[in-house]
């Protein structure tokens, strides 16, 4: 869930480098991720395995969509990871709180966001907690 095209070029870009075999879905604002997840909620249609959630959505915030995904059963298990450009403690906090699995603060230089596709891999073989910083 990202609106930004240059950070979606990114998001995909760490994702290759990785070799992970995810097929990317890309929703642009909240309001349209809310939609996507509650179109999902047919049991017979497959989960994603793994959601890169963006804090600054426009129409509806990151955190609402986190809050509306970890509000439904069917989501429970879906692994969230927070891109943002706010590296506070406070928004870190505050998503961990409401059940994301994983924070990327966004750096302006590209390989540093390169490592994105670290911590996609890491909580995907682990779970948990799992933050960045730049």
């Amino acid at each position: 869930m990202e609106d930004n095209q240059s950070d979606v070029y990114l998001i995909q870009r760490a994702i290759e480098g990785m070799s992970l075999p995810i097929d990317l879905h890309i929703v642009r604002d909240g309001q349209l991720a809310v939609q996507f997840f509650d179109l999902g909620a047919d049991p017979n249609k497959p989960c994603p395995d793994i959601v890169i959630l963006d804090i600054n959505l426009p129409k509806k915030p990151g955190e609402e969509v986190l809050k509306h995904v970890r509000s439904h059963s069917r989501w429970a298990q879906v692994h969230i990871i927070v891109v943002s450009t706010s590296d506070s403690e406070r928004d870190r906090k505050v998503m961990k709180e409401l059940g994301a699995d994983g924070y990327f603060h966004k750096p302006s230089e590209f390989d540093e966001f390169m490592k994105l596709g670290d911590l996609v891999k890491g909580v995907l073989a682990t779970g948990g907690w799992r933050g960045t910083g730049s």
